[in-house]
């Protein structure tokens, strides 16, 4: 009886751990390219549930036990946890051979792991935390309006409604508010060639490809401002008379820097392909087309997403460093060690990305 009632104590506290609305920490955490809360994963050690595994600047996966403004991060590497949590030294915990496998992806963004965690086995079907923030969604619309009003106009033809969120756009198309909507839709599915009780799932899932098509482009906006910046505070390095002489510092910074372009406009021509390509698929909309388009931008996920993500952690790094400066010889200093780090694996993901076809 009382292990009855232990249970379904924990079962209403998980419930209400769920229904509750996310933290802007939460929130910022889920959207996040670098950082898993581990609260996602089943993993069986409790104290492993409130920890987060992070890519650090040199893009190794460590687990973040703590963080705060006073103590900062504590960071732990993965074969340590077994001692931290009392794991048995006779086999390898389960709980290592997860975070092992974990750690070894390039990305922690939401569309790269359900393609990744099912391909680890673990089960991803059944959970809502996969899906980007609410407050993410209604920041992406400005994006999401390029890919959805060839749907509208589709479905309503010239359209005046004002679109708060990605959602709203979503359910103007799941419940039409005027008279022609319908035979548009009986329209748009004989186009499509699939029965009108199938339209909603085609729209569901024309609005999840697309959402994570404007994820990574917002991602992408914010990354190459930094980018930017953070070459001309290199050009400021091999400009100090002090600086110049260090060969081997102007060799690093011209290898970062040339990189970061390659990787940049290599990037960049893969959403202009994108976007071609999305146009051109409402020529001729069928089923075949869109599925095609789907299979194209998600073979893609997890490539973008681990370039993505290693750009924002070492741009990131750099700011949160320097944005107010610091001397010339830390900066140097970092650009050698932290930023020269792991740029070989960004620019080898790149390269590895399925080839785009006009």
């Amino acid at each position: 009886m009382a292990t009855e009632a232990l249970e379904k104590a924990d079962k209403t506290s998980a419930q209400a751990e769920e229904s509750r609305p996310l933290t802007a920490e939460e929130e910022q955490d889920i959207d996040s390219l670098y950082v898993l809360p581990l609260h996602m994963i089943p993993l069986e050690t409790p104290g492993l549930k409130r920890a987060r595994m992070i890519k650090n600047v040199r893009l190794d996966s460590v687990i973040e036990l703590f963080r705060d403004a006073e103590t900062g991060s504590g960071q732990i590497e993965i074969p340590e946890l077994g001692a931290a949590f009392n794991w048995p030294a006779d086999a390898q915990h389960p709980d290592e051979l997860v975070l092992s496998s974990l750690s070894r992806l390039h990305s922690y963004d939401v569309y790269t792991l359900r393609i990744q965690l099912r391909k680890l086995g673990i089960d991803v079907d059944n959970s809502s935390t996969l899906a980007l923030s609410p407050t993410k969604r209604a920041q992406l619309t400005v994006y999401m309006k390029s890919f959805t009003m060839p749907l509208i106009r589709q479905i309503y033809g010239d359209t005046d409604s004002v679109i708060k969120d990605v959602s709203e756009l979503i359910a103007m198309f799941a419940s039409p508010d005027k008279g022609d909507a319908l035979k548009n839709l009986k329209i748009m599915a004989e186009k499509l060639k699939i029965e009108l009780t199938e339209v909603p799932k085609f729209l569901e899932d024309y609005g999840d490809v697309f959402l994570s098509l404007a994820y990574y482009k917002d991602c992408l906006d914010e990354l190459i401002p930094q980018v930017m910046l953070y070459s001309e505070a290199t050009e400021e390095l091999k400009d100090n008379m002090q600086m110049r002489s260090d060969k081997r510092l102007m060799n690093s910074i011209d290898s970062i820097n040339g990189q970061l372009t390659d990787i940049t406009t290599s990037i960049t021509g893969r959403f202009e392909s994108f976007e071609r390509h999305s146009e051109s698929m409402w020529d001729n909309i069928t089923a075949e087309s869109f599925a095609k388009i789907k299979k194209m931008i998600h073979s893609h996920h997890v490539t973008v997403g681990g370039v993505l993500c290693g750009l924002s952690v070492k741009m990131n790094s750099w700011s949160e460093k320097f944005a107010n400066g610091g001397g010339i010889v830390r900066r140097g200093d970092f650009v050698m060690s932290d930023m020269m780090q792991g740029m070989d694996r960004i620019s080898q993901i790149e390269a590895s990305a399925p080839k785009m076809s006009d």
